[in-house]
C-alpha cells in the first residue's frame, strides 16, 4: 500500500507544478521527491505523471488519483494545524459566545482549566441562547448549535448532543406512562423555545427517518434549567440534553420514557471567521473544547 505522505507529496507536485518547488517547500532534494513519485507509479503500477523540460501533465489514472488524494492532504494539514502551538506559549484575548446549556455544563469548567494551562492568556465568554453575529459583535469563537449558514464562517464539528424525553416519578405516578409519541397528547409537556421548529415540535424516529409531533403544555422557557427545574418538580415532561439530567436520570430522579423513539440529535459546532488559518490560540481552545466533550460523551 502507499504510504499516506507519498500521497501528499503527489498532491503537492500537481498544485505548485514544480518538483524543484516542492522539494523546496519540504526541505528535501529534487532527487528525493522524484524517487518518492516513482516509487508510488511502481507501488501502483501505474504512471500517474508526464514529466517534460516544460511541464508536468497527469495521466488519467493521476487524474483520478490526485483528486481523491487532495482530500487526504487537506485533512492531514487540518490535523496538523489543530494541535500547533500546543507546544508554544499562547498568549492574548479570546472573546467567545456560547449557548447558557453548555456553558453552564461544560464550556465554563473547560476554559478555565485552559487559561490555567496558558497564563498569558484571557478568555471573555458570554452565555447566550441568542444567535449572535460573529464578526459585527466582534467575537473570535462562537459555540453554535445545528448547522451553519453563513459561508462567511468556518465551522469545526464538536460533538452531537442527544436529548432525552423525561419526567419525575412523582409526575408518572399521577399520569401513567407514555408508550408512544402519540399519547403525550395526553401530557403536559414542557416546551424549549429556542427550537428554530417551535418548543412544542417535538422530533422522533420512525423507520430511520426524523419526523416531528406537535405536543402541547402550560410552560415554555428559553432555558433548559428551568425547565429541568419544573420536570423535576413534577409539573410535566420535558425534552432536553442528555448532559443536562444526565446526573438525575441516574439518581431516579427522573425517568427517561421513549428512549426508541426519541430522535433529537444536536450538533454542536466552534465556528469563526473565514481566514486562511485562524490564530492558534483559537486552534488550540477549539481542540482543548473538543477533547473536554469527548472526556464525557457517555453523557451525551
Amino acid at each position: 500500500m502507499p504510504a499516506i505522505d507519498d500521497l501528499v507529496l503527489f498532491t503537492q507536485i500537481i498544485e505548485h507544478g514544480s518538483f524543484s518547488k516542492v522539494a523546496e517547500l519540504n526541505n528535501i532534494t529534487k532527487s528525493v521527491v522524484s524517487k518518492r513519485i516513482s516509487k508510488l507509479e511502481t507501488s501502483l503500477g501505474l504512471q500517474l505523471i508526464y514529466r517534460t523540460t516544460r511541464k508536468l501533465t497527469l495521466t488519467e489514472p493521476g487524474e483520478v488519483l490526485y483528486h481523491r488524494a487532495k482530500s487526504i492532504s487537506n485533512i492531514a494539514q487540518t490535523a496538523f494545524d489543530s494541535v500547533t502551538g500546543y507546544s508554544e506559549a499562547l498568549s492574548g484575548k479570546i472573546r467567545m459566545s456560547v449557548p447558557s446549556i453548555s456553558g453552564e455544563l461544560v464550556l465554563a469548567n473547560a476554559v478555565s482549566t485552559f487559561c490555567q494551562k496558558h497564563p498569558g492568556l484571557t478568555v471573555d465568554m458570554s452565555l447566550n441562547n441568542h444567535f449572535v453575529d460573529l464578526v459585527a459583535d466582534n467575537y473570535d469563537l462562537v459555540i453554535r448549535t445545528g448547522y451553519l449558514e453563513d459561508s462567511s464562517l468556518i465551522a469545526r464539528h464538536i460533538f452531537n448532543s442527544r436529548w432525552v424525553i423525561c419526567a419525575s416519578p412523582t409526575y408518572f405516578e399521577q399520569h401513567g406512562i407514555p408508550e408512544t409519541p402519540k399519547a403525550l397528547n395526553s401530557h403536559n409537556c414542557l416546551g424549549y423555545n429556542p427550537q428554530s421548529s417551535g418548543p412544542f415540535e417535538w422530533q422522533f424516529i420512525r423507520q430511520n427517518k426524523i419526523y416531528t409531533h406537535k405536543v402541547s403544555g402550560n410552560f415554555s422557557s428559553d432555558n433548559a434549567a428551568a425547565l429541568k427545574k419544573a420536570a423535576l418538580a413534577g409539573n410535566g415532561i420535558a425534552y432536553l440534553p442528555t448532559c443536562l439530567v444526565y446526573d438525575e436520570l441516574q439518581q431516579g430522579k427522573l425517568i427517561e420514557v421513549l428512549a426508541a423513539h426519541a430522535g433529537k440529535v444536536v450538533g454542536i459546532y466552534a465556528v469563526y471567521p473565514y481566514t486562511r488559518k485562524p490564530a492558534k490560540r483559537i486552534q488550540a481552545l477549539i481542540e482543548h473544547i473538543r477533547e473536554s466533550y469527548m472526556e464525557i460523551k457517555e453523557q451525551f
